[in-house]
């Protein structure tokens, strides 16, 4: 059997589960290619800035690793802005949905934050309160945030600084989006439990 047949979840039987869970794997273990080719797609336009968000999350990645941050926090640098592409209005919710299930919760919490935190450099010039993130100075990942955002991604707009390659974070990426998300997946049992 190469596909499952049922027509709802109600026919499915176990072997048919089974095929669906081996092929969830398989596309599970893939991801990190579907993401970096997504990263590719932030090349080319700059919207303005003096580099695209391509060469901008390089930056951003390589800033992170010579400061000597963990392989998972350049990771979340190398992705924090991939939802640009799709949700310009709320791309660091996008980068936090990819990246949540496979990081620690408080390096979640500094992507999905990371612009609201990054304003503290420029939501003045639009009459809005640049110290808004003060709000979450309780917050355990606030620090992390700060640090995140004024050592690192505000700083990533050079176009003569000396960005390292997408290649040299590609094992970095395939390890952390390979690992078994939070909570893992749950296997096939052998038999269905009664109820």
């Amino acid at each position: 059997m190469n596909q499952a047949r049922f027509r709802h979840f109600g026919e499915a039987n176990r072997d048919e589960w089974a095929l669906i869970d081996d092929r969830f794997r398989d596309y599970v273990n893939d991801a990190p290619r579907r993401v970096l080719e997504h990263l590719h797609r932030l090349a080319g336009d700059t919207h303005g800035y003096p580099v695209d968000r391509f060469e901008h999350c390089l930056q951003t990645a390589t800033r992170a690793l010579r400061a000597g941050a963990d392989e998972e926090m350049v990771v979340c640098a190398l992705l924090h802005d991939i939802g640009d592409d799709l949700a310009p209005a709320n791309h660091a919710e996008i980068a936090a949905g990819i990246l949540e299930p496979f990081i620690d919760p408080l390096n979640a919490w500094m992507i999905r934050h990371h612009e609201l935190f990054q304003g503290y450099h420029y939501r003045h010039y639009f009459g809005l309160d640049r110290h808004a993130r003060e709000q979450f100075r309780d917050h355990p990942a606030y620090e992390r945030t700060v640090r995140f955002c004024d050592d690192w991604d505000q700083a990533s707009f050079d176009p003569d600084y000396d960005t390292l390659p997408l290649e040299h974070f590609v094992p970095m990426v395939e390890r952390v989006l390979t690992r078994a998300p939070f909570g893992g997946l749950p296997p096939i049992v052998e038999e269905e439990p009664r109820s």
